[in-house]
């Protein structure tokens, strides 16, 4: 009889490892930062292999995210530009297709806002025209200078512009304007940007004397006699839009957010309380 030699000892199989995260999926992927188990609904390419989702978000910690030029996010495509061009093109269209009915309920009418409560007017009448040159000068205006602005400002910052710029000229109206005066159109909204495109351009040192003839332009023509411009509309969009954009663009870039957000509450609240003023006069 021949002896055999002792086998040896079997060695136990090695654990298939588990995704940290999901323990019941196997996986032998492995985050290149932490080295730990991944399974595919947890990998995130990495400039080599993969990383689990905690170590991507522990690198883009601190990751300063791109701004437009005064705060907000980066604008690639101006949305609120279309979306307000779109909005004035459809309400245009009610008009034509539905009548006077349409002009009547959604224009600037100061009785109707004293006398009624009928504070939407203030708002609405930026979205109503009074015929085809109307709406497309105003169209014109806002399709050249919204892109730009709404890049500088971003979309929120401008959507608030634009309606404070309308309300202005709705509230100057509001005060000025005969009572039984109905006004209609974007136009206190567009001197807002032509106000604010001027401001812009100077906070930029950039050549602003083409847009300052345009707003001496426009408002020469604002009170030429036989135009039926409503001249209120205008100064106060003008005003107001100016301010707000000189509020807004020159913010200090330390606490710039919580200024730009304190100038918008601020133009409001005292646009608010001017309404509010005029509409108790007016009843006392």
């Amino acid at each position: 009889m021949t002896s055999q030699p002792p086998s040896p000892p079997e060695q136990p199989a090695e654990a298939v490892p588990t995704c940290y995260r999901h323990p019941d999926r196997e996986t032998w992927v492995r985050c290149q930062r932490c080295d730990r188990p991944i399974c595919p609904d947890c990998m995130r390419d990495a400039a080599v292999g993969f990383q689990c989702p905690e170590c991507v978000a522990e690198g883009n910690r601190g990751v300063r995210q791109a701004q437009a030029t005064f705060g907000g996010t980066v604008v690639n495509t101006p949305y609120v530009t279309w979306a307000l061009l779109a909005i004035n093109l459809l309400v245009y269209g009610a008009q034509y297709l539905v009548g006077t009915s349409v002009t009547a309920t959604l224009a600037m009418w100061p009785a109707g806002v004293v006398l009624g409560d009928q504070y939407y007017r203030l708002i609405t009448a930026a979205f109503v025209h009074g015929g085809v040159f109307h709406i497309l000068f105003n169209s014109w205006a806002l399709f050249v200078l919204g892109p730009n602005l709404e890049r500088a400002f971003g979309h929120v910052r401008f959507i608030a512009l634009y309606l404070i710029s309308a309300l202005g000229g709705s509230t100057l109206g509001l005060w000025l304007d005969a009572p039984n005066t109905f006004t209609v159109g974007a136009s206190g909204a567009i001197f807002g940007l032509f106000g604010a495109i001027f401001v812009v351009g100077r906070r930029l040192n950039m050549d602003v004397r083409g847009i300052a003839v345009l707003i001496v332009i426009n408002l020469v023509i604002t009170f030429l006699p036989g135009f039926n411009i409503s001249w209120t509309g205008h100064v106060g969009g003008l005003i107001t839009g100016s301010a707000l954009a000189a509020a807004l663009a020159y913010a200090p870039r330390k606490n710039r957010t919580a200024m730009q957000v304190a100038a918008v509450v601020g133009a409001l609240v005292i646009l608010g309380a001017l309404v509010l003023l005029r509409t108790m006069t007016a009843v006392g």
